[in-house]
C-alpha cells in the first residue's frame, strides 16, 4: 500500500464513478506492522506467509491497520477526488471470525465465518467507496488478525462478486526455457503445484489459497494484478488481459504472456 501510485487510487475513482462497477477496498499493511514490531523490539515470525499474532502483536496490528493504514487510504482517495469511508472488521461485528485450524502455531490469527453485508451497502448507498482493515471479531469479543486476501475472498464471497487481488507484481510466474514467465491462467491443481516446488512461496501462498477458496464458494472471478501499472485496474474492467486469472476447472493449459 505504500508504494501504490497515485494513478492507482484515481483508476478506482474513475471506476466508482462509471456506475457499471462498484469497487471495495479490502486492505493488508504487513511491511509497516513489521516495521513498527521492530521499532518496539517485539518479535514477529510468519508461519506459510501468516504472521504468528500474539496479543502484544495483535495490538500493534490493530493501531497500525485501522489506524495509520486505513486512514491514509481514505485521505488519498480525497486527495484524487474521491469519497471513501474506512471501516474496520471489528465495528459493528462487520467480519465475524473464529481462530484458523492451526492457531496453536499462529495465536490470535482468524478466518472470517460471517460478512455484515449490510453494512457494505449501506456505505455504498451514501456515495462512498467502502475501505475495509482486515480484522475480525468472535461474538465474545476476541479480536483477530486476518490476512487481508483472506478478508478480500471473504468479503467477495459474502456478495458473489469478482475478487482482484492487488499486487506489486505482474501475475505469477513460472519457467520457460530457463526464462521468467508471467502466467496469463492458471487451474487450482496447477498452483498448487507451483506451491510445492516453492514457485510461489511466502506472501504469495495465502493470496493464491485465498482465490481458490473464493472460487470454489461461488465467487465469478479472482485475478492478480499489478497495482504498480497505471491502467491495470481499469483494463481489467474493460475485460483486457490483465496479470493472473486463476480458474477451478481443469480445462484450462497454462498460457504464457
Amino acid at each position: 500500500m505504500e508504494e501504490l501510485p497515485e494513478s492507482f487510487f484515481e483508476s478506482i475513482v474513475k471506476i466508482k464513478k462509471s456506475g457499471k462497477w462498484t469497487p471495495i477496498l479490502v486492505h493488508g499493511g504487513g511491511p509497516l506492522i513489521s516495521e513498527m514490531l521492530q521499532s518496539l523490539k517485539i518479535k514477529t515470525e510468519f508461519v506459510d506467509g501468516l504472521r504468528v499474532t500474539s496479543n502484544e502483536v495483535l495490538d500493534v496490528v490493530e493501531m497500525v491497520l485501522t489506524g495509520v493504514v486505513n486512514k491514509k487510504i481514505v485521505r488519498k482517495f480525497l486527495k484524487v477526488g474521491g469519497s471513501a469511508f474506512g471501516i474496520s472488521g471489528v465495528d459493528g461485528g462487520f467480519l465475524r471470525a473464529k481462530p484458523v485450524s492451526n492457531n496453536s502455531k499462529l495465536g490470535f490469527v482468524g478466518e472470517v465465518v460471517e460478512v455484515k453485508t449490510n453494512l457494505l451497502t449501506q456505505i455504498i448507498k451514501t456515495g462512498y467507496i467502502p475501505i475495509v482493515s482486515p480484522l475480525g471479531i468472535s461474538g465474545d469479543g476476541q479480536r483477530y488478525n486476518i490476512n487481508g486476501d483472506a478478508a478480500a475472498a471473504a468479503v467477495a464471497k459474502s456478495l458473489k462478486a469478482n475478487l482482484c487481488m492487488v499486487s506489486n507484481i505482474d501475475g505469477i510466474f513460472s519457467w520457460k526455457d530457463g526464462e521468467k514467465v508471467i502466467l496469463d491462467s492458471i487451474t487450482k491443481n496447477q498452483a498448487e503445484e507451483l506451491i510445492k516446488d516453492g514457485v510461489i512461496r511466502d506472501g504469495m501462498i495465502p493470496k493464491v489459497n485465498s482465490a481458490i477458496d473464493a472460487l470454489l464458494k461461488g465467487v465469478p472471478e479472482v485475478t492478480i494484478v499489478n497495482g504498480m501499472n497505471d491502467n491495470s485496474l481499469v483494463d481489467y474492467c474493460l475485460g483486457k488481459k490483465v496479470g493472473t486469472k486463476i480458474v477451478v476447472g481443469e480445462e484450462s493449459q497454462i498460457v504464457y504472456q
